[in-house]
């Protein structure tokens, strides 16, 4: 790459039921490149809420930024996207792809509901000055089976106890699609039982995306992280052209 180009920061940005540590595998693959990563914490309060959050972040890194989601991060950086002139693209990591107006209610109702919905439990949280709000987790003895089936199981033993609650987003609705007028890839888990695959593929199409396939589970970003991260740098490549 050319030095007098800049090449753009690769955020990283999770999903539900993961921090930022979910991420570290593919780090150190784009680290090995030389490539600028953040992994900046998603609140998990809430699709605009989250969004706004992380366009601020985004808003204060110097020079271009890709955005990268996994599961509804991806919803997370179709939002905020649009509010980050320095975003160059989007990548979507077995992730939501939301049009303007649509919900992820409405994403499962046209392609069916995958085995995390029924391993949901919502429990409630206190929300300053209203009443409390709901939050999700995966039941612990059901997390390796619908998240991460391909990822040992000393790995999936951990996360299942220290996974992070996110408030109930079904029925929330994308305010933006940076997608349609930022470039995008993404990646499809043929193996995914949290969102569906078909799904994945309608919502990349949608896009434009340029798009992978690999037989992996939700948690492509542990068990393929390489995969991952090969096309990460591809859309770094493209961006910085």
């Amino acid at each position: 790459m050319s030095e007098s180009v800049a090449i753009p920061t690769v955020v990283l940005v999770h999903g539900g039921f993961a921090d930022a540590s979910f991420w570290g595998p593919v780090i150190t693959h784009l680290r090995a490149h030389d490539l600028p990563v953040l992994a900046p914490p998603n609140p998990l309060r809430g699709l605009a809420h989250d969004a706004e959050y992380l366009a601020s972040f985004v808003n204060q890194v110097d020079g271009p930024v890709l955005l990268v989601g996994h599961s509804y991060g991806g919803a997370v950086i179709s939002v905020a996207g649009a509010a980050t002139p320095n975003a160059v693209g989007l990548v979507y990591v077995a992730a939501f792809a939301l049009d303007v107006g649509e919900s992820f209610g409405d994403v499962f109702a046209r392609f069916g509901e995958t085995p995390l919905v029924g391993a949901v439990r919502p429990s409630r949280y206190p929300v300053a000055g209203g009443e409390p709000g709901v939050e999700l987790t995966i039941a612990p003895e059901r997390y390796r089976e619908v998240f991460a089936a391909d990822v040992p199981v000393e790995i999936t033993d951990v996360a299942a106890l220290s996974q992070r609650p996110f408030a109930a987003i079904f029925d929330h609705r994308a305010e933006a699609a940076a997608w349609k007028t930022l470039p995008s890839w993404a990646v499809v888990a043929t193996a995914d039982k949290a969102i569906p695959p078909d799904a994945e593929r309608h919502m990349a199409r949608r896009a434009g995306a340029e798009t992978i396939e690999v037989d992996a589970s939700h948690s492509i970003a542990l068990s393929r992280p390489e995969a991952v991260a090969d096309l990460i740098r591809t859309a770094v490549t493209a961006a910085t052209r």
